[in-house]
């Protein structure tokens, strides 16, 4: 490729642009930019012999090329003497008894700059040269995320901002457009939680072509220091799908091939994955479209779901049973629908089937619907690693149970069909089902071909590293550091990831959510019954409850003289009462399903499942759990310690945290809270803003927050209740607040 014949030297690099415009090869309006972009080039043939004496812009033209348009690249490798598309990352490391000089390529950047991190790439390394075989095998996932166009001056380049760059530089002709997207890619291990962020590239739009190109490309640097990606996730798209057909991946039912060669030709195979949230995502809304789906005699039908989510909390009477244990006439209780449950889940199925046996009218004949999301729930426990198959489902002992789960799935999706008799895997709402299909055919790949050097499968693969959450969390901490909820411009895109990159660890455990009091995606989010019945009930403004503590005359202003007049028993019950109506008020926004459910005191002899929960109520507020009690009270000793509530020098936030610090100390030492959530508290290497920890966080600043601003809480539309305090006293007057209330 080296040399010219003498009918080549004639041609110019323009030239060849247009001919390659002429063969459809590139669009006139690629061969637009790249003539703007690159004027300067050198136009004779000659010129691009030696590589080695590449001018910047060469290398821009030549990466650009590659990365958008590998058919024309290809094409121009036979006419000039354009490097072999792996050397475009090739990555070599001098080192010496002084220093280790690293010579990026040409996608390669220092500190945050847009392409790969060399940085990242050198810390890698140099695990992998240690020994940890932790670092020996990885998954890469990729998305992108959405930039608000801007063109900015930037005085530390002192160059324009705000156009594409791929790491060779920036396209900043007249004529070039704004960077729109920012696609960034990551690496995770699969047998221990690690992440490393390998860098992000400023686009104009993505294309499933660029992407494969863009993957490749890493697959290739990985390589080159000893990391082997086992895997590559995506997101369940157009633009995913579009990747993993130019990359090799059959997506279809009839004959799946969930593996592409890389290098092509080469043995080695990697396994692709569509990102389960995304996917679940997709089910549900054909679900919904469709309204119903049959499979072999069965009916799934989404108003099931629908009368589950718009379920409002009611008091229901119960049919005494002699299983019940309870004498006499009927019961009541108060049942609720956790709005923080997840659609496709096993609570969701007992939900149903529990209704069913209740008698409502709406849920008879949902046994079709019980079993379609009952075994989306089995899928996500395979793919998430939890339920009965644990952190590692693919140990030997649960191989046959999930080979027969993965065939019951295929059974049942393939034989899917609308209401009209078309089978949904030939539908345009066929994306969702297929991903899990080609998850199912991946997963059992790995499980047959992923050796250790010892010959022998590996028993610590984690599913969990197929899916795109550490990713989504990484660019949850990025959104938080730009400091808006908007899309950032290309300057503050790339000054908060230069401020995550620097306090970036390897270690294994060390990404965190930006947001912990609500560590679920977004997308995740809305897969929740809470979702959906925002969808068909839009919920009203927010505004007080009626029975704030406060309205129903249960919690007065603490001084010495009400202390003296309160009876105890009614004190006591007021403090509950109060911390029942925190409850209330943190459920508004929780999205966990566990933690909602561990707010409240609730009736699990009736049903253990945490999506449908049975209430105890006192004065119309539901009594909080022993844990949410606990905390309530210690804050309120720690009040009463401190003397004056709600004074002027009182309400700086410094006070605020005073108070807070205080009851933590409280706290430490005693015993354990929230027995529900052990899973929670171990979560994040114990990360000291788990579910766990802020949960305890929150209800102590709610609690604190009422009793020491009790205006903003007032609501006078409703009576004091100097009634209810009398009907309360006198019906309540064992101490214990909890274990006296009766359900109301």
């Amino acid at each position: 490729a080296g040399r010219c014949r003498p009918e080549q030297r004639r041609r110019t690099v323009p030239s060849i642009l247009r001919e390659l415009a002429e063969k459809r090869q590139l669009s006139e309006e690629t061969v637009s930019l790249l003539q703007a972009q690159f004027s300067d080039l050198p136009r004779e043939l000659h010129s691009w012999r030696q590589m080695a004496d590449y001018s910047p812009e060469m290398r821009q033209f030549a990466c650009l090329l590659h990365l958008y348009h590998i058919k024309a690249y290809d094409y121009l490798r036979k006419i000039l003497p354009l490097p072999h598309p792996c050397s475009l990352t090739k990555q070599v490391f001098i080192h010496s008894f002084i220093h280790s000089e690293c010579i990026s390529s040409w996608l390669c950047n220092n500190e945050a700059a847009a392409g790969f991190s060399s940085d990242i790439f050198l810390r890698l390394q140099e695990k992998v040269e240690r020994g940890d075989q932790a670092y020996r095998y990885c998954t890469l996932l990729v998305q992108d995320v959405s930039l608000q166009k801007q063109r900015e001056w930037d005085p530390h380049t002192k160059q324009l901002a705000g156009f594409v760059d791929l790491g060779a530089g920036i396209l900043d002709a007249d004529e070039a457009p704004l960077a729109s997207e920012a696609v960034i890619l990551m690496a995770v291990g699969i047998s221990s939680p690690w992440t490393a962020p390998l860098g992000y590239f400023f686009v104009n739009s993505t294309s499933g072509h660029f992407l494969a190109q863009l993957l490749r490309q890493a697959i290739n640097k990985l390589n080159n220091i000893g990391v082997v990606v086992l895997a590559v996730t995506s997101g369940a798209s157009a633009c995913g799908a579009e990747t993993a057909r130019a990359l090799g991946i059959r997506i279809d039912p009839r004959k799946i091939q969930c593996t592409f060669q890389h290098p092509p030709g080469s043995m080695h195979s990697v396994a692709y994955f569509f990102d389960v949230c995304h996917a679940l995502l997709l089910i549900r809304n054909a679900l919904q479209c469709l309204q119903k789906v049959e499979w072999l005699g069965d009916t799934v039908w989404w108003q099931h779901v629908v009368e589950l989510a718009a379920w409002r909390e009611q008091r229901v009477l119960e049919p005494c049973s002699p299983e019940s244990g309870r004498a006499g006439s009927k019961g009541s209780y108060h049942l609720k629908v956790n709005p923080a449950a997840l659609l496709f889940s096993e609570g969701v199925a007992e939900a149903l089937e529990h209704f069913q046996k209740l008698g409502l009218a709406s849920f008879q004949n949902c046994s079709g619907t019980v079993k379609f999301v009952r075994l989306l729930s089995s899928l996500c426990n395979v793919f998430y690693g939890r339920g009965p198959y644990g952190k590692e489902p693919l140990l030997a002992g649960n191989h046959t149970k999930i080979s027969s789960l993965f065939d019951e799935a295929k059974s049942f999706f393939v034989n899917l069909t609308d209401s009209v008799g078309t089978y949904i895997i030939k539908s345009k709402r066929k994306l969702g089902f297929l991903s899990f299909l080609l998850n199912a055919e991946s997963l059992k790949w790995l499980s047959s071909n992923c050796m250790c050097p010892e010959g022998t499968p590996s028993p610590h693969l984690h599913t969990h590293a197929f899916s795109l959450h550490p990713l989504e969390q990484f660019l949850r901490a990025l959104q938080q550091a730009c400091g808006s909820s908007g899309s950032p411009t290309c300057a503050v895109f790339q000054a908060a990831y230069h401020k995550l990159l620097a306090s970036c660890s390897l270690a294994p455990g060390s990404l965190h959510s930006a947001s912990p009091w609500d560590r679920s995606l977004s997308r995740r989010r809305e897969l929740t019954l809470g979702s959906i019945r925002a969808q068909y009930h839009p919920a009203p403004a927010r505004t007080l409850a009626p029975e704030c503590p406060y309205s129903a005359g249960l919690l007065l202003p603490s001084s010495a003289l009400s202390n003296a007049l309160t009876d105890l028993s009614l004190h006591t019950q007021s403090l509950a009462c109060t911390a029942g109506w925190v409850a209330e008020q943190l459920a508004l926004d929780l999205q966990c399903e566990a933690c909602l459910a561990s707010l409240f005191e609730a009736d699990e002899s009736r049903l253990r499942c945490r999506t449908v929960l049975y209430i105890k109520k006192l004065g119309g507020v539901s009594l909080p759990s022993a844990s949410v009690h606990h905390i309530t009270s210690i804050s309120e000793q720690v009040l009463n310690r401190c003397g004056k509530i709600g004074g002027a020098s009182k309400k700086t936030k410094l006070w605020h945290l005073a108070l807070e610090q205080k009851v933590f100390q409280e706290l430490l030492g005693e015993s354990p809270l929230f027995p529900t959530l052990t899973d929670h508290l171990f979560e994040g290497d114990l990360s000291i803003n788990n579910h766990y920890t802020v949960l305890v966080k929150e209800i102590t600043r709610c609690y604190l927050n009422i009793r020491t601003n009790p205006a903003p809480h007032l609501n006078l539309k409703y009576p004091c209740g100097r009634h209810r305090l009398k009907r309360l006293k006198g019906k309540h007057s064992s101490p214990s607040p909890l274990g006296s209330c009766q359900s109301s």
